[in-house]
């Protein structure tokens, strides 16, 4: 039994279906089933789905019963205790999301600094452990969806910086190999996509996909900034403009890593795209 946390969301629920597909037992975690009926048509039919929340320590028992593998998330304030119950329900392996910037051990950077701790508390667990540090995905195109609800045009910030962005369903082909096999235990794989693009390039290739004449504005980074405010704490607004705005993080590099381990190209933004079309208004 795997247990996935945040298994509804971009790369948690990827990694449900890859393990799900493989033929593992998977139990999902999620915060309350009553808000999102969705559920049984985002993940297999066979997946558990249990409620818990990694905020909420006495439900650690109970959604790890049985377990003998996770897939965990970064960031949370009782990783401790959710890696201390772990071992005693039995789990032997964990796979890490993290992110490339953990790379630099920068703690100033609220974002940099989350990462950190999370990934120290899982290489001290007493776990066979496996950490994931994935470029940006390219399911974070979804956030564009309001905006070509209401027109052709899309703002975003940062518009000059480039990112070989992951194909989340990628990062799941990785996890679930970590989960399932032998031999990676102790590693941490820096996973790209396939080339390097700015918002404007993900938008002309999207534009082609929908069939639709979009435009890119670049967002002032005041009115970003601002923007931001509104949706997350400021130490964490701080952080994204110190990994783009002032360069502390250049996630425009590309490797192979996906292709070793999975023995195929990772994927395109035009074939994830494609594959999501009909989440985004189409003409």
């Amino acid at each position: 039994m795997i247990l996935v946390t945040g298994a509804t969301g971009n790369v948690g629920g990827e990694v449900a279906r890859a393990l799900s597909a493989a033929g593992a037992r998977v139990r999902a975690l999620v915060r309350d089933t009553s808000d999102t009926p969705d559920i049984p048509n985002v993940l297999p039919a066979d997946v558990e789905c249990v409620t818990g929340d990694l905020d909420d320590p006495t439900c650690f028992a109970t959604v790890l019963r049985q377990a003998n593998g996770l897939f965990l998330l970064p960031g949370f304030g009782h990783t401790a205790e959710l890696l201390a119950e772990a071992a005693v329900a039995g789990v032997e392996r964990v796979v890490l999301l993290s992110g490339p910037s953990a790379g630099s051990g920068d703690l100033t950077n609220a974002v940099t600094r989350s990462m950190v701790e999370s990934e120290t508390l899982v290489r001290a667990s007493g776990l066979e452990w496996t950490i994931l540090r994935p470029s940006g995905f390219m399911s974070n195109a979804l956030e564009w969806v309001p905006q070509l609800a209401a027109g052709d045009v899309v703002r975003a910030p940062f518009a000059d910086v480039a990112v070989a962005c992951v194909d989340p369903s990628d990062i799941a082909a990785v996890a679930t190999l970590a989960l399932l096999e032998d031999g990676q235990g102790g590693l941490v794989h820096r996973l790209t996509g396939p080339e390097a693009l700015r918002p404007a390039d993900r938008l002309r290739i999207l534009a082609q996909v929908l069939g639709r004449d979009l435009r890119f504005e670049p967002q002032p980074d005041d009115e970003a900034r601002a923007e931001m405010a509104q949706e997350m704490p400021a130490e964490y607004v701080d952080a994204f403009f110190d990994f783009y705005a002032a360069g502390a993080l250049d996630d425009s590099h590309i490797n192979n890593t996906i292709r070793n381990l999975t023995g195929r190209a990772p994927r395109s933004f035009e074939q994830w795209a494609t594959a999501h079309a009909e989440a985004f208004p189409h003409p």
